[in-house]
């Protein structure tokens, strides 16, 4: 199968590391490859791993819900579209969506005025939670909420996944 990278706007692998970019969607079976989702501040990257089919997948998630929109989006752009279309891209290059491993980070609150209904980070949060919960899926570990944006890194071969932060030292999740 080796990489596949669904974005409206054609996301290249750069090197060895595949850049997962807002709203953008990738799933890999290439050993040596890793896949990463930079910038995550209120949005959040959803990494996914089958640990038999050694197939990985990302998505880079900015908005909770697909109700808001006013025309049509790439699926990873929304929380409630993003997870399903995950699920089925891992499932086509051969996953087992019941071995799925799940990690999240991100869903920070960037600017001081962002509380209460504001605060899209919480938001986008939950409403993958959610979407996880909707698909059979539960979190195996997450770095989210916070006031500072994340990098999510994960690795093909063996589906390790790092958050890296300024000023904190990266963290295996």
């Amino acid at each position: 199968m080796s990489t596949r990278v669904l974005t409206p706007r054609g996301t290249s692998p750069v090197g060895q590391t595949i850049k997962v970019g807002l709203g953008v969607l990738a799933v890999s079976d290439e050993k040596g490859k890793g896949l990463t989702a930079l910038g995550l501040g209120s949005c959040i990257g959803v990494a996914a791993y089958d640990p038999v089919a050694r197939v990985a997948g990302m998505v880079h998630v900015m908005l909770p819900d697909s109700a808001i929109a006013t025309v049509p989006g790439p699926a990873g752009k929304y929380a409630d579209t993003a997870i399903p279309a995950l699920v089925e891209a891992m499932r086509r290059a051969g996953a087992e969506p019941t071995r799925l491993v799940v990690k999240i980070a991100g869903g920070a609150q960037m600017f001081a005025s962002g509380g209460g209904n504001l605060n899209i980070g919480a938001r986008n949060a939950i409403a993958v939670r959610a979407a996880l919960t909707r698909a059979g899926l539960r979190v195996k570990a997450a770095d989210t909420g916070g006031t500072f944006g994340r990098t999510l890194e994960m690795w093909v071969d063996d589906g390790r996944v790092t958050v890296r932060a300024v000023g904190r030292e990266p963290a295996a999740l």
